[in-house]
């Protein structure tokens, strides 16, 4: 049984290839450790995304990959995609049928079947230990074979670039060969990732010109080159590009699959994707970093939460004109959104436009807008920062809305005490005096640090009043010691992050000890929570 592919859902002809290697050389990053359920469920990512071939693994090489592939058939019927098993050449002194690997790849039950064939002249000699010869009879009878029992074969000439330097006529009869076979693809693969772009495309366009052969690209990122690379091998008239998920892969990582596409489908005029699947990127990109357990880049192309955040005064008086002037694409494109950050280098149309944003309209008042500048300012001159605490920032702008602060209780007091035990143990306790409707509330709890105890007491306390608060969860918390002269005394800032299950908010506290600053911050992510439940001001 071999892995299908709805016929009825493919969009796209076989005139250009995306072809996804994350969960093969992606998986080879450090820190990457994939079980056949992550694998799994990053398949279905990427054939939903739309994606024309996702390498599965190398079946036979480990029970891991065996048991994908088996599973793979069963659980998954494929929209977009053709699932492809990833293994080499046959043996030096044997045949392809009489080759385990070979036919474990047959076993798989994958349509499509990529090889890794020697294209360096040394590698051949040094790490295979055979002859020139040999080599090339490897990649003719074992492309030969697999296409006799009904496959597709692409071929990943490995470390081509560096075996063309050396030996060019060699590594040309490599791509000659397999694709005289009956590879349907060669793919040159800069393994070590050392080439440039101009390199890239000249030795490309002189390797389609000398073979004829349908060429692919297989990139790595060494000289932080490997989407470029890419584009550049396209210009040179390569149809197909191998990638990996936001650059997964082994050392600094591969081409990145998702700045390819889009550049591929906006910059190039390319149909690689089934219609409306761009605008699915973002999305995919980032449920991705979440089944490898690795926080998503905030600065990634296209999909990073500030590829299209602005800062600058200048810039967002621009885009408040028009947003194409500071912006290459419109980012709902990729299935992204404009943000505006509030920091003290705002100006009036930053602050406009984030209470746009945030959905509060302050109808054209200049002197409302001048005063929350202002305020902005004079706040990030002690050392907040608001362009990381949005929610802060929307709680500062609704108290200068409405010309008093949003209040669901008020503070009369708290402590937080550690003590130091005779036996190395440690107790932490804290105390919370308050008011909420009309009541006042002491509540006491201990933590695991005074902050903790802190955000428990608090928790018991208001709880009592408002029960919404049980569902938020404090899922980040990080300090920072602000550049000062006074030793111990400098200023401390301290940024929470807190969620509701459905969202995730941060908030900003600034004071001269970190349990201060942390209360602060403490006091607005619980605020925020309430106005995000739509709970009504009890003050």
């Amino acid at each position: 049984m071999t892995a299908t592919t709805d016929p009825a859902t493919s969009e796209l002809d076989d005139s250009f290839h995306v072809f996804d290697t994350t969960l093969r050389d992606g998986a080879q990053r450090e820190g990457i450790n994939l079980t056949v359920a992550d694998k799994l469920a990053i398949a279905r990512h990427l054939d939903d995304f739309g994606v024309g071939f996702i390498e599965g693994g190398w079946p036979g090489a480990n029970p891991r990959d065996t048991e994908f592939f088996a599973r793979a058939r069963q659980e998954i019927t494929f929209r977009h995609a053709q699932l492809v098993a990833f293994g080499s050449t046959r043996r030096a002194g044997t045949t392809a049928a009489e080759d385990p690997q070979v036919n474990a790849l047959l076993e798989s039950g994958a349509p499509v079947i990529t090889l890794v064939a020697k294209s360096h002249d040394r590698h051949v000699e040094l790490a295979l230990r055979t002859t020139l010869d040999e080599n090339l009879a490897m990649v003719r009878d074992t492309v030969a074979y697999l296409r006799s029992q009904g496959r597709r074969v692409f071929v990943d000439c490995e470390h081509f670039f560096d075996g063309y330097r050396a030996n060019p006529e060699y590594a040309k009869a490599v791509v000659r060969t397999a694709a005289e076979a009956g590879a349907d693809v060669v793919i040159l693969c800069d393994t070590n990732g050392g080439m440039l772009p101009a390199q890239v495309q000249a030795v490309v366009s002189t390797v389609l010109n000398d073979t004829g052969a349908r060429l692919g690209i297989h990139a790595q990122d060494d000289t932080g080159c490997a989407v470029a690379n890419t584009l550049a091998a396209v210009d040179a008239g390569a149809t197909h590009v191998q990638c990996t998920a936001n650059g997964y892969g082994e050392r600094v990582g591969n081409a990145n699959l998702f700045p390819v596409v889009a550049a591929l489908e906006l910059k190039y005029g390319k149909k690689v994707l089934p219609e409306g699947r761009l605008r699915e990127m973002t999305r995919i990109s980032h449920a991705i970093a979440e089944v490898v357990n690795l926080t998503p880049s905030t600065h990634q192309p296209y999909v990073g939460v500030s590829a299209f955040a602005h800062k600058a005064g200048l810039h967002a008086s621009a885009i408040k004109v028009d947003p194409d002037l500071y912006q290459h694409i419109d980012p709902e494109q990729v299935g992204n959104t404009m943000r505006m950050l509030v920091s003290d280098m705002a100006g009036r149309a930053s602050v406009e436009l984030k209470g746009k944003e945030l959905g509060i309209d302050l109808g054209g008042d200049r002197e409302l807008v001048g005063r929350v500048v202002e305020r902005v300012k004079e706040r990030e001159l002690k050392g907040y920062s608001y362009e990381a605490a949005d929610a802060s920032f929307e709680l500062l702008l609704r108290a200068e809305v409405e010309g008093r602060p949003l209040t669901y209780f008020r503070v009369e007091s708290w402590r937080a005490i550690v003590e130091d035990r005779p036996d190395g143990s440690h107790a932490n306790e804290a105390t919370v005096k308050l008011w909420a409707k009309s009541e006042r509330i002491v509540a006491t709890a201990e933590g695991n640090g005074p902050v903790n105890a802190l955000d428990r007491a608090l928790r018991v306390a208001l709880e009592k009043i408002y029960p919404q608060l049980a569902k938020l969860d404090l899922v980040d918390y990080k300090v920072r010691i602000l550049e000062g002269v006074h030793g111990t005394q400098s200023t401390t800032r301290v940024l929470i992050s807190t969620s509701d299950g459905t969202g995730e908010w941060s908030t900003v506290g600034v004071a001269d000890n970190v349990i201060a600053a942390s209360w602060q911050a403490l006091e607005d992510a619980y605020t925020y929570g309430l106005l995000r439940a739509g709970v009504q001001p009890a003050e």
